[in-house]
């Protein structure tokens, strides 16, 4: 008598404890150099050699201990640290784009828009605002 499907898909999900850690420690290696050079030109199998496993073994590590992709959480970053750079200030949109990895404002501005709901010019001051209120 042979495995049904469904008991197929539960052995292959279960991991051994030491390749959930292993998998915890190169997301978490990959996201300290992500989080200190996101305005870099980051790429995953650079990344991915800085923490000495390969390209799929670190896609793995992000789909598994940070249920996100490397592309994902890069993009996270850039994000709030760009709504970061508008609330604080005069820095303008073009300079924010370039400070946070973007080589085009009109590629940020898209970007921004997608994953804030609002267009970058949307959070300029809005920390000075929000204090005076």
């Amino acid at each position: 008598m042979g495995l049904r499907s469904y008991e197929w898909v539960m052995l292959a999900e279960a991991k051994r404890p030491a390749t959930v850690q292993r998998r915890r420690a190169l997301f978490l290696d990959a996201v300290r150099i992500m989080d200190r050079e996101y305005p870099d030109k980051l790429a995953l199998d650079d990344v991915a050699r800085r923490v000495a496993t390969s390209r799929r073994q670190l896609q793995r590590a992000f789909a598994e201990a940070g249920e996100t992709s490397f592309r994902s959480y890069l993009q996270r970053v850039r994000m709030t640290r760009a709504a970061e750079l508008l609330r604080e200030g005069a820095t303008p949109v073009n300079q924010v784009a370039s400070a946070v990895g973007y080589r085009q404002p009109a590629q940020f501005a898209k970007a921004f828009r997608r994953h804030h709901g609002a267009p970058p010019s949307s959070f300029r001051g809005l920390a000075s605002s929000a204090l005076a209120a």
